[in-house]
């Protein structure tokens, strides 16, 4: 893999202020050791105007590689979006079809009233049925085990739901997650769940095919992405870097290594919320399909209506993440943020508190990459690394600041 870089200036960037992002990268992340190591992609107009590279792969120090490939977490959630608006478009399932219409197993879920910690669950009815809208937006009422706020949660980690080489496949994950009530009808709050997982199961249903195949046929395949899938198969597997987790003492942590990774083989669970591989050359040709309006290289994704639609605010009543997120932990800067089918979408600057464009659509991953796409300037940010979780750092509003402090013309 090679990504030539353009003269920053031809693109209306200071060359002088993007070198910025190298240095602070250096210097507040890997010299300290808290991100061992460190990509940027960062493009106007699909041309690459800044791409480096620095730190570790792996404990013995071998360099990071521009190919290396990164376990991305949730960053496969724009993607199980995709491959389910591709179906929308055919025709063959509605944003307001309910959801238990292709998932029977959960025709019968109700919402949490009282019980849990080893006592029984009492439920009432939902207010409404599950639409497929709510899966997109995380309106749905299902949660994270991680999320430590209710006997919801705790649920999910007793039965080890979200352990993608456990003892669920696709559908076995569905039928537990049945029997676990919602924390809320669905359309009245956001939490930040395994939303998106179930979605992946809807998508693989309707297509009646296996989840890793419909991404392969209609999104990967179509868009060069070679090195992004559920795993690094074959010898893209030494192509891994090592992944790390933030312990009680502060300091990383080996999560996951290269050697022995649970990412060189195929797991049972094809998580659409969170099981992908992918390299920041592959994730930018995903990005790049989005800011063209669907279509890269004569291969349409979706058209440039469902994308409008996609990257529109979705929340009910037109509001920001603060007024109905009752998540403890997601992805996003909730302040100025509303939520897409399958992507946070900015508001407005100044309640977020840093620089970028209303309608700019972004999202994370849980060991720290992120990406955003602004269709005002025609900006695409690709950041891959590999500490978790996410919400130790402040990387992410650091480098969008940094960003655009360098840009020197604006097309708003």
């Amino acid at each position: 893999m090679t990504i030539t870089t353009v003269d920053p200036e031809s693109q209306g960037f200071d060359t002088e202020r993007l070198g910025r992002l190298e240095s602070f990268l250096k210097e507040k992340y890997v010299d300290t050791g808290r991100l061992p190591g460190v990509q940027l992609l960062l493009s106007r107009d699909g041309e690459p105007v800044h791409f480096h590279t620095q730190g570790s792969l792996n404990e013995d120090g071998s360099p990071l590689a521009e190919d290396t490939i990164f376990r991305i977490a949730s960053m496969t959630k724009p993607i199980t979006s995709t491959a389910f608006m591709s179906l929308f478009e055919e025709g063959r399932v509605q944003l307001d079809t309910p959801v238990a219409r292709v998932l029977p197993e959960l025709k019968d879920t109700g919402v949490l009233v009282s019980g849990g910690f080893d006592a029984p669950f009492i439920t009432r009815h939902p207010e409404r049925e599950m639409q497929m809208v709510d899966l997109l937006r995380h309106t749905a009422g299902f949660t994270y085990s991680f999320q430590y706020r209710s006997a919801v949660d705790y649920a999910h980690r007793v039965s080890k739901l979200e352990n993608t080489h456990g003892n669920f496949d696709l559908d076995g994950f569905v039928k537990a997650l049945g029997q676990i009530p919602l924390e809320f009808s669905p359309g009245s709050a956001w939490n930040y769940s395994v939303a998106t997982d179930v979605l992946g199961a809807v998508v693989q249903r309707v297509a009646d095919k296996p989840l890793d195949e419909v991404f392969k046929e209609r999104i990967f395949g179509p868009l060069g992405m070679d090195d992004t899938g559920f795993f690094a198969e074959g010898d893209k597997a030494d192509r891994l870097t090592d992944c790390y987790a933030i312990g009680p003492d502060g300091k990383n942590h080996a999560f996951d290594k290269r050697g022995s990774s649970a990412w060189a083989k195929k797991p049972k669970l094809l998580s659409g919320g969170g099981g992908l591989v992918s390299t920041a050359e592959d994730y930018h040709r995903f990005c790049l399909a989005y800011l063209n309006g669907g279509e890269l290289d004569g291969h349409r994704l979706l058209s440039p209506k469902t994308i409008g639609l996609m990257t529109s605010n979705h929340l009910p009543g037109g509001v920001d993440l603060p007024q109905i997120s009752q998540s403890l932990f997601s992805e996003t800067q909730n302040d100025g943020t509303g939520f897409g089918l399958g992507f946070a979408v900015k508001l407005d600057n100044h309640r977020g508190l840093v620089p970028g464009s209303p309608g700019e659509f972004s999202w994370g991953g849980y060991f720290s990459t992120a990406f955003f796409i602004d269709p005002v300037e025609r900006v695409i940010m690709v950041f891959m690394t590999q500490v978790g979780p996410s919400m130790q750092f402040n990387v992410r509003r650091e480098l969008t600041t940094l960003i655009y402090a360098a840009m020197t013309e604006s097309y708003a």
